[in-house]
């Protein structure tokens, strides 16, 4: 997925900064790294002591987990936020067909605001943009700027009936 570049540190928790590197190489994906990232993709701020209570570890060896985990870029703690709750009651997935240097016109769209990420896709289309829009003539906009923009062929818009359902 390409999305919009974040700086190679990141602030987490009480405002902790974590520097994050490209290779998942040095943080071991065993059973328990994977207990841990289940606890936390249930809940982000879990305490360590609750999730080393459930993958039988103690509180300092989870946080060091963590680390190792957060340090590879294996993963992100991230807040989630509910589009229709800030406004963008619209969302639609639009499929791209492209030319050109097809990242550099994905790092394009990702720069706009209305697009929550892009993802450079095999098939049918070149490109996916989820976009979250305030209403349908929001939407018409974005879509116009898309088809418009440099090394875009064509668009493809579909159109949540409801919000998407996420992963349990």
């Amino acid at each position: 997925m390409v999305a919009r570049q974040l700086d190679d540190r990141r602030t987490i928790g009480s405002g902790r900064r974590v520097a994050v590197r490209e290779s998942a190489a040095d943080a071991p994906i065993d059973d328990v790294a994977k207990q841990i990232i289940e606890q936390l993709r249930e809940d982000g701020r879990r305490a360590y002591g609750t999730i080393g209570k459930a993958v039988g570890l103690s509180e300092a060896a989870v946080r060091q987990r963590v680390q190792r985990l957060l340090d590879a870029g294996v993963i992100q703690i991230v807040a989630v936020t509910d589009p229709q709750r800030l406004g963008f009651p619209r969302q639609a997935m639009v499929g791209l067909r492209t030319s050109g240097d097809l990242e550099r016109v994905a790092d394009r769209l990702a720069d706009l605001d209305e697009i929550s990420y892009v993802a450079v896709t095999a098939g049918s289309f070149d490109l996916l943009a989820e976009v979250v829009c305030r209403d349908d003539d929001h939407l018409l906009e974005i879509l116009q700027r898309l088809r418009t923009a440099d090394g875009v062929l064509s668009t493809e818009a579909f159109v949540y009936l409801k919000p998407p359902h996420t992963p349990r």
